[in-house]
């Protein structure tokens, strides 16, 4: 098949436009062209009274190898990649090892998916409830103030992507083509086959439940296992002279111990206690930079008139989103993280008397606010506390703050941007009603987060206003604190992804800090299963 890029067309156009843009680019009669299909549609919305749709199509045609020779070094017509995932390797028979995977988020569901599709029959252990209870226990925060701290936005089945936007797209580079097999098991799983061509896929939570439902179904149809409320407290690793070690399982609270030369860490996060046991068990790791700021909320109509113009509404176009960021004169870079495009705010902690927040949305993307962390870069200069952990240590300091703000009940402490920008306490709601649950409490963010935050937010909003016109009206929302960026601190891992001083142990996804949202978690996932499956043939 020929794969062809950049053909534009107008967002209206007519479905035999693209037949006729495929025969014009390749100057053949219609009657050669045998079929197409669409690998990837996007817009260009630069110019909201004219949005184009882009796409890259793969055809197949008669001749195909004499248009190919026809086409030689042009930048928009080359054969079609071959994107076929390929196992490395296939479990031999009588292996009696077992990998272990701690942690069933994205990351680890792909590692389990891959190995148990390879044939290594993982033991998979998370520290939360299956996705359906945990569901429930969740909605307990959100309804009713009730937080389990082993079962939350955080914890438990799906990871914390679970209750997000559902975004499936990445900046990434995957020369391998991982990407493909991470949506091609989504789609196996129950995801619309639209996010294997539409240019920001995303799904949503309520697909994402039924979705990991499947996979988790699959996997144990292979021969793997996964345990539920099944907290790691300890890693059995052998240490020599030179601080080298080798793993040899894992203990947990139960008091159980699991034997393996092969433990995956795939944990979000959030999952600060797991990284204070790693390293006072002597597993390498270092402070990382990660950002910190507040939720926002508009009307999602203003962002998709702002957007689209005359075509806000469209059915091909959806919910607006956008991507804003502006250089501080105090050295900060401020942008919006997580835009969640007709979603809700909610109430993300994981811990007792800590606030934290973070945007989620339905696939329909059809609630009346859309939703944006508004963060700054921070780096471990800036954190109290020196060494692997300090990153940590900054975030509680500022989670306890804003529960304290928030009136001690885990309501959200929230101000008007209005008055965010004019250094006065908000005292009550304006024309756009806050999304967050259980509650917000008005009050003056200024002293939320660091000065150095407020103040490059504060000289950020009205750059975006520039931007897309009414991003400081006055009775846009800010909630507080968006924390949990990403990880503070990265397990660093060598070129074989395994600790550069615990062999067999392998870092892996967003809490490792190589992984940064759903879709680049499973890619790491697949490439960690990878490298134990080969580590495991090979010895």
């Amino acid at each position: 098949m020929l794969r062809l890029t950049e053909l534009r067309l107008p967002l209206d156009h007519a479905p035999e436009a693209i037949t006729a843009a495929i025969v014009e680019r390749l100057a053949i009669p219609a009657i050669d062209l045998l079929g197409y299909t669409i690998h990837k549609r996007s817009y260009d919305a630069r110019k909201s009274s004219a949005i184009i749709l882009t796409y890259i199509i793969d055809v197949e045609v008669k001749n195909e190898a004499q248009l190919l020779a026809k086409f030689v070094g042009h930048a928009h017509v080359k054969a079609t990649p071959d994107m076929a995932y390929k196992f490395v390797a296939q479990a031999p028979e009588g292996l009696t090892e077992r990998p272990i995977i701690v942690g069933f988020g994205p990351c680890g569901i792909l590692a389990a998916l891959v190995l148990a599709q390879m044939g290594f029959k993982p033991i998979v252990l998370e520290r939360g409830k299956a996705v359906r209870e945990r569901t429930k226990d969740t909605w307990g925060l959100w309804r009713k103030n009730v937080l389990n701290p082993e079962s939350n936005v955080q914890f438990g089945e799906g990871g914390a992507g679970t209750f997000s936007d559902g975004k499936l797209y990445s900046q990434i580079k995957d020369p391998k083509h991982l990407g493909r097999k991470v949506l091609d098991e989504f789609v196996k799983a129950g995801a619309p086959e639209e996010i294997l061509f539409i240019n920001k896929p995303h799904v949503g939570t309520f697909k994402l439940v039924t979705m990991v439902e499947t996979i988790r179904q699959t996997i144990e149809s292979l021969g793997g296992e996964i345990r539920f409320q099944q907290r790691v407290i300890d890693l059995e690793i052998d240490f020599d002279g030179d601080n080298r070690g080798q793993v040899r399982g894992v203990k947990l609270a139960s008091g159980e111990v699991l034997r393996s030369n092969h433990v995956i860490v795939a944990l979000g996060h959030s999952a600060r206690d797991s990284f204070a046991m790693m390293h006072e068990r002597g597993v390498f790791m270092e402070a990382k930079p990660f950002s910190v700021g507040f939720r926002i909320e508009h009307p999602q109509g203003l962002i998709d008139r702002c957007r689209f113009g005359k075509f806000a509404g469209h059915p091909l176009l959806g919910a607006a989103d956008y991507k804003l960021v502006h250089h501080a004169s105090n050295g900060r870079s401020v942008y919006s993280f997580c835009m969640c495009p007709g979603g809700t705010v909610v109430a993300a902690t994981s811990e007792p008397n800590r606030v934290v927040t973070n945007g989620m949305s339905q696939y329909s993307r059809n609630e009346r606010n859309a939703n944006a962390g508004i963060v700054v870069e921070i780096n471990p200069n800036d954190y109290p506390e020196s060494g692997a952990l300090g990153g940590i240590a900054f975030q509680r300091f500022w989670e306890s703050r804003a529960f304290e703000l928030g009136g001690g009940t885990y309501a959200a402490p929230a101000q008007l941007v209005g008055d965010f920008l004019a250094r006065k306490s908000s005292t009550q709601v304006g024309s756009v009603e806050p999304s967050y649950k259980p509650a917000v409490n008005w009050c003056d963010l200024s002293t939320c987060l660091p000065d150095y935050v407020i103040e490059a937010v504060r000289e950020a909003l009205p750059a975006f206003d520039k931007k897309i016109k009414g991003f400081a009206m006055k009775d846009a929302v800010l909630t507080g604190v968006e924390t949990r960026t990403s990880s503070p601190l990265r397990i660093t891992r060598g070129d074989n992804c395994q600790s550069l001083n615990v062999k067999g142990l392998f870092p892996a996804g967003e809490g490792a800090g190589y992984a940064g949202g759903i879709l680049s978690a499973g890619v790491d996932g697949i490439k960690v299963a990878e490298a134990v499956a080969l580590s495991m043939i090979q010895g």
